[in-house]
């Protein structure tokens, strides 16, 4: 997991938009993985500010998903 990541450019007044959106759906993201994951929401803001790769089973301790489903 990460958070967003965005590039910008344009006129000052342009890239602030731009940030201030960002931003946002950077709350978004992380409130909806407060929902699903039942951790914190500062937890989770921790967990993203870096890339944060993980296994198949870590992501199933975390939360991100349900179950890992074995091939046949």
């Amino acid at each position: 997991i990460h958070q967003p990541l965005g590039g910008m450019q344009g006129q000052a007044s342009d890239v602030e938009i731009q940030a201030n959106e960002l931003v946002r759906w950077k709350k978004v993201l992380t409130e909806i993985y407060v929902r699903h994951t039942g951790r914190s929401y500062q937890e989770l803001e921790k967990d993203m500010d870096r890339d944060n790769f993980m296994t198949a089973p870590e992501a199933v301790a975390y939360g991100l998903v349900d179950e890992v489903i074995e091939s046949r």
